[in-house]
C-alpha cells in the first residue's frame, strides 16, 4: 500500500510523489489548510490539503488524532520561515493528491504525541496505544538492532543458536518457580525455565562446543524496577575456554554493541575482587563512575566509650565504616542529612552518624557532631588522616552486622554521587571476579551463584573450608548495573559431589534432582563455562529508560499481572478436572 515509511522522507525526495500510510499524530486547520502530522515506526511526516482538491480536502477535515490514513501526494520544500529544526523531516512536507481513511479511532485515553504524566496502570491497561508513542518505538526498534547485533557477532565467532526446552522439570535456581501442571501425567508439574543452565551444560557434553541463545527465562519473585517474571537472557557458554578467554569474548561483544548503537568505546574492562568491591563501594556492582569510597575504621573504634561503634567494631561480624564527601559540609544541609537519614533505614542501618569538619587542625572545636564527644582526640585524629579528610568535608559513618554497613553506605554513595552530580565519566564497566563459593545462612551454606560454579580450590580445600572457599565465577558490570554473570563450571564428577556435600544435598536429592546431568558428566565431559546477561536490562540501560518496562513490548506489572489481558485469569471447573486439580477455597483472614 505504501512506497516510503513517513519518517525516511528527505529533500532527495523532493517533487517525487509518494504513498504513505500511518496514523493521525496531529491535526491543524490553519485558515482553510489543514496541516496533518502522519505517523509510522520511521517517524513523523507533514502533510498538507488546501480546498483546490475538493474531495480530499473534505475528508481531511474529517480526520481526527489516531485516524489510519493512506495518503498520496507530491513531496515539496517547506519554506525557510516554516522549517521545523526539531523534526527529522521538518525540512520537508508531503502536498496531498490522494487521501483515504483506512480505519477510525475514538479519542485515546492518554495523548501519544507529547509527554503525559498519565500513570503507568493506564498505561500497561491501553498498550497497543501506548507503544504508538516515539519512546517506545524507538525502544523497540533499538531492542531489535542490538538483537540483531548481537547474533552477528556471536555467528561470527562460531557460536550456535540451539533452543532449550520450555517444560522442563524444577529445579534450585534460588527463585520460585512457574509450575505447568501436566495433563497426561496426573498430579505432576513441569516448570518453566529460570534458565537454560542445565542444558546449555549438556549441550557442551554433547560436544556442541560454543553455543548462544537468546532465551526466555521465568521467575516467579519479588518484583523491582529491573526485574520481571518472565524476561530474556543472551544465554552463552563454551568448551576448551578458560574464564579469560569467555570475559574477553564476551566483552568484545558488549564493546561492538555499545560502538555500533551508540558510538561508544567503552575501553578496558579492569578486574576487581568481589573482596574489594565491598570493602570500597559496599556493592558487588560497583558504580565506578561516581570517586567516593568507603574507609573502614573498625580498628579504630575497638576501644571507644560509644556502643554503636564499639559493638561493631568487637563483633567478627561487624563492620563499622566511614564515607568521605569532599565538600559536603556545605552541600549537604541538614534536612538533606536527615534525608539520607531516612534512606539507610531502608537498607536496615538504625542511624546515620556523621562528622563535619570546619578545622582539621581543631580536634576540641573545628569538629561538628552529635557523636564526636564519644571519641578521643586521637580516634578523632586517626580517623580525619585516615578518610583524607580536609576542612568543608562531612564524614559519614556505618556501624552495624558487616552487610548491613556495606548494603547501606553503598546505596547512599550512589545516591549521594546522583544527588550532588559527581559522576566522572559516561559509562565504567568491569568485571567483579572472585565470588565466594558459598554464605552461610542459617548454619547451613548456600551457593551464591549456582552448584555448579566450579571452586578455584581442590575438593578437599572446598570441604574443609567452605566459607574460604573462593569459585571461577565473574559478573559484568555497568554504572552500577549487574550486566550478567557466569562462570566456569563443574565438570568432574568428584567435585561436583564435593559441592553437593557442602551443601547438604544428599544422594537421594542429587538423583532426583540433577540425575541426568551428574550420568552426563560420567561420560567425558569437558572443560567449559558461560554466562548470561539480562537482555532487558542492557536495553534499559542504553536507551537511559526509567524502568525495564519502558523496553518490553507487554511488560507485567509490579505484583506481576498484565492489566491489557487482565492474567493471571480464572479457569474453569471443566479444565481444572482435565489436569487434575482441586482449588482449595480461602478462609477469612479471621480464621
Amino acid at each position: 500500500m505504501r512506497s516510503e515509511y513517513c519518517g525516511a522522507l528527505n529533500t532527495t525526495f523532493i517533487d517525487q510523489t509518494v504513498t504513505l500510510c500511518g496514523w493521525v499524530d496531529r491535526r491543524r486547520d490553519h485558515g482553510g489548510v489543514i496541516f496533518i502530522d502522519l505517523r509510522d515506526r520511521d517517524g513523523i511526516v507533514q502533510v498538507v490539503f488546501d480546498p483546490d482538491g475538493q474531495e480530499n480536502f473534505a475528508l481531511a477535515d474529517k480526520v481526527r488524532s489516531e485516524y489510519v490514513l493512506k495518503v498520496t501526494g507530491k513531496v515539496r520544500a517547506r519554506d525557510a520561515a516554516t522549517v521545523n529544526k526539531n523534526m527529522a523531516t521538518g525540512e520537508i512536507e508531503v502536498y496531498g493528491t490522494e487521501l483515504e481513511i483506512l480505519s477510525v479511532a475514538e479519542t485515546p485515553p492518554f495523548p501519544l504525541n507529547e509527554h503525559s504524566n498519565v500513570g503507568e496502570d493506564v498505561r500497561l491497561k491501553f498498550r497497543y496505544l501506548d507503544l504508538r508513542r516515539q519512546e517506545m518505538q524507538h525502544n523497540l526498534r533499538f531492542r531489535s538492532k542490538v538483537t540483531n547485533a548481537i547474533r552477528n557477532y556471536l555467528d561470527d565467532n562460531e557460536f550456535l543458536d540451539i533452543e532449550t526446552p520450555i517444560l522442563t522439570r524444577a529445579t534450585p535456581e534460588g527463585a520460585r518457580d512457574y509450575l505447568v501442571p501436566s495433563r497426561t501425567h496426573e498430579g505432576q508439574f513441569f516448570a518453566l525455565p529460570q534458565s537454560p543452565q542445565i542444558f546449555k551444560q549438556l549441550l557442551m557434553v554433547s560436544g556442541f562446543d560454543r553455543y548462544y541463545q537468546i532465551a526466555k527465562c521465568f521467575r516467579d519473585e519479588d518484583l523491582r524496577a529491573d526485574r520481571q517474571p518472565e524476561f530474556t537472557q543472551i544465554d552463552i557458554e563454551t568448551s576448551f575456554m578458560s574464564d579469560e578467554q569467555i570475559m574477553s569474548v564476551t566483552e568484545g561483544m558488549i564493546t561492538h554493541i555499545f560502538k555500533t548503537m551508540k558510538g561508544v568505546d567503552l575501553g578496558g574492562f579492569p578486574r576487581m575482587p568481589y573482596s574489594e568491591a565491598i570493602a570500597k563501594y559496599g556493592s558487588d556492582k560497583p558504580d565506578l563512575r561516581i570517586p567516593l569510597e568507603l574507609v573502614d575504621v573498625k580498628d579504630l573504634m575497638t576501644e571507644v566509650d560509644f556502643k554503636v561503634f564499639s559493638g561493631p567494631a568487637n563483633d567478627p561480624k561487624g563492620r563499622v565504616a566511614a564515607l568521605k564527601i569532599a565538600g559536603g559540609s556545605e552541600k549537604l544541609s541538614r534536612k538533606k542529612i536527615d534525608n539520607y537519614t531516612k534512606f539507610v533505614s531502608i537498607y536496615g542501618a538504625r542511624g546515620l552518624a556523621y562528622i563535619k569538619v570546619n578545622d582539621k587542625a581543631d580536634l576540641e572545636n573545628g569538629l561538628q557532631s552529635p557523636i564526636v564527644k564519644n571519641l578521643s582526640l586521637d580516634v578523632r585524629k586517626e580517623v580525619l588522616e585516615r578518610v583524607g579528610a580536609e576542612n568543608g568535608d562531612i564524614i559519614f559513618f556505618g556501624a552495624d552486622k558487616a552487610n548491613i554497613v556495606s548494603e547501606a553506605l553503598g546505596a547512599l554513595r550512589c545516591k549521594i554521587g546522583e544527588d550532588l552530580d559527581l559522576y566522572t565519566c559516561e559509562w565504567a564497566p568491569l568485571w567483579v571476579v572472585d565470588f565466594p563459593m558459598f554464605e552461610e545462612i542459617e548454619g547451613g551454606w548456600t551457593s551464591i551463584h549456582h552448584p555448579f560454579t566450579s571452586p578455584s580450590c581442590s575438593a578437599e580445600e572446598l570441604v574443609a573450608n567452605p566459607g574460604e572457599a573462593l569459585s571461577v565465577a565473574y559478573d559484568m558490570v555497568l554504572n552500577g548495573t549487574e550486566l550478567g554473570g557466569g562462570s566456569i563450571r563443574i565438570h568432574d564428577q568428584s567435585m561436583q559431589q564435593s559441592v553437593f556435600k557442602v551443601l547438604g544435598i544428599g544422594e537421594e536429592e542429587q538423583r532426583e534432582k540433577f540425575g541426568f546431568l551428574l550420568d552426563a558428566l560420567q561420560y567425558g565431559a569437558p572443560p567449559h563455562g558461560g554466562l548470561a546477561f539480562g537482555l532487558d536490562r542492557l536495553i534499559m540501560l542504553m536507551t537511559d529508560s526509567a524502568s525495564i518496562r519502558d523496553v518490553i513490548a507487554f511488560p507485567k506489572t509490579q505484583t506481576a499481572a498484565c492489566v491489557m489481558t487482565d492474567a493471571p485469569g480464572d479457569v474453569d471447573r471443566k479444565q481444572l478436572r482435565e489436569l487434575n486439580i482441586k482449588l482449595v477455597e480461602k478462609k477469612p483472614a479471621s480464621e
